[in-house]
């Protein structure tokens, strides 16, 4: 399927839904990390999501991923 609408795309669009449902998952990763909150900016040129996380000593942090799908290229 060609894509003809970028920023967002459906694709990103999908893949931020995705990572956002398994967010919860990768915390079996993260070995002294523990995700609170994951904020979901699908309206953005490219979707971002925004984990915020709680170590072992209780000190947050933040790690942020930008869903950006490069144009088609055939």
């Amino acid at each position: 399927m060609k894509t003809e609408h970028y920023n967002p795309s459906q694709l990103e669009v999908e893949i931020s839904y995705g990572l956002t449902e398994l967010a919860k998952e990768m915390e079996k990763f993260l070995t002294h990390n523990k995700v609170v909150k994951v904020e979901n900016k699908i309206k953005e040129d490219n979707p971002m999501l925004v984990f915020q996380l709680v170590d072992s000593d209780g000190d947050p942090h933040e790690v942020v991923v930008k869903i950006i799908q490069r144009p088609d290229s055939f």
